[in-house]
């Protein structure tokens, strides 16, 4: 099912960035490397630590999110503000247990680079191949590597998210947006938004909605 079938199902008011926000890799604008790497270890996923690397906007926690819904795991999400020692250790706790549909667990920690030095330590003994929880995926996003200690990074697999050479592809999501949600109304320079927004897709969305409620 693509992008568009999926969000007409979506009959309550929403934003337009999480109305059309990928649900499966495929729907990803660009990224082809990233599709293609997530897309062959969903098929085969093993206990395992990933780092999602590159500027806001490019679709790193969605890609974690729908790596998760492709792989049928449960997910655990930690937001970067609540990353302590106390959170990290009661997620490690559930993951012990059996995922609850059959399949592997899945931990999503945004701004890993916001986190607590403490809990960024912490983590160091449950990346380890000694100390790495049962049927687990890790999945860490950040803008930069910066602040992350190089025994944090040798512990994952880097994923390098990048918004460069997708401008085409995003102006045609754009254009199929605008279809879905103004129709007919006078279409604004959709390339002109994604220049304005440096290929961010989430503020290219965000300007697009500004747009149609003017329209």
């Amino acid at each position: 099912m693509s992008l568009f079938e999926t969000q007409s199902n979506l009959n309550f008011p929403m934003s337009l960035a999480e109305k059309y926000r990928p649900r499966a890799l495929s729907d990803f604008v660009g990224l082809e490397k990233i599709k293609r790497t997530l897309s062959k270890f969903a098929a085969q996923p093993y206990p395992s630590a990933w780092l999602a690397v590159g500027p806001a906007g490019c679709g790193k926690t969605s890609a974690g999110l729908a790596l998760c819904e492709t792989m049928h795991a449960e997910l655990h999400k930690i937001p970067s503000q609540q990353c302590n020692i106390a959170a990290v250790e009661e997620v490690i706790r559930m993951c012990h247990y059996i995922p609850q549909f059959g399949g592997m667990h899945f931990v999503l920690v945004d701004e890993a680079d916001k986190m607590s030095a403490a809990a960024a330590l912490h983590f160091l003994s449950k990346l380890d191949a000694t100390g790495f929880p049962p049927q687990t995926v890790f999945y860490f996003s950040c803008n930069s590597t910066e602040g992350l200690e190089p025994r944090f990074l040798s512990r994952t697999r880097q994923l390098e998210f990048s918004s460069y050479g997708m401008a085409g592809e995003a102006s045609q999501l754009l254009a199929k947006v605008w279809e879905c949600e103004a129709g007919n109304a006078p279409a604004p320079n959709f390339s002109q938004i994604v220049r304005d927004c440096r290929n961010n897709l989430r503020d290219c969305l965000m300007t697009l909605e500004t747009e149609i409620l003017a329209a």
